[in-house]
């Protein structure tokens, strides 16, 4: 599979071969669809958290005498059918939400997440990111100049490029990450991507 390779002036200079194994992929939905929910889940912090009748401050004096009184037989009024008593059943801040995804299956997702946005012209390739400054301008006016328009971009380096960090983190619909760490929620969330040829041949030396 091939494609054009751009400049920054937005021209096209050639065509690059992309390599089959990452960008010739067949797409399974599903694949993805599991990977991205393994991810977020990863991502999730348990914040909730109840305490049950054990933690709840107070009730340690029986609240009335069990017989005589006319009324029903209480213990505590720290039991959870009171008000300000402890919680039944409920959520606790050990949960763990982690979820186990297979490193072969992970890999095969962020190939079809490549895969799709070659097949659908969402994959811009640029010689280099040798800007003149690390201005956001600059950059802005780059992607101005692009072939086609997208509403937002996965930027992809060969290594850390801090320039290009902070050409971009200012531009809200721009994210700038190495080519290595792409991942299947990064990819998901960008309409497209850019991609410069050394870290094109980065990703192919990382999933060989």
């Amino acid at each position: 599979m091939k494609t054009k390779i751009y400049n920054l002036s937005g021209k096209a200079t050639g065509e690059i071969e992309l390599p089959e194994s990452i960008f010739g992929v067949k797409v399974k939905p599903e694949v993805v669809h599991s990977v991205f929910v393994a991810q977020t889940n990863n991502q999730r912090a348990p914040w909730a958290d109840t305490k049950n009748r054990g933690e709840v401050s107070g009730g340690g004096k029986k609240p009335w005498a069990q017989k005589g009184t006319g009324r029903a037989r209480h213990g505590s009024i720290r039991s959870p059918i009171w008000k300000g008593g402890g919680v039944v059943f409920g959520p606790l801040s050990v949960r763990d939400y982690a979820t186990k995804i297979n490193k072969k299956i992970k890999r095969l997702a962020i190939k079809m997440c490549f895969s799709d946005k070659a097949t659908n012209n969402n994959l811009f390739v640029v010689e280099d990111f040798a800007f003149a400054q690390p201005k956001t301008k600059l950059f802005s006016e780059f992607l101005g100049v692009l072939p086609e328009k997208r509403k937002n971009f996965l930027v992809l380096t060969n290594g850390k490029d801090e320039s290009l960090v902070r050409m971009t983190k200012n531009i809200k619909k721009v994210n700038t990450m190495r080519a290595e760490d792409a991942n299947v929620m990064a990819l998901l969330k960008k309409e497209a991507i850019i991609i410069s040829a050394e870290a094109l041949k980065k990703l192919e030396t990382v999933f060989k």
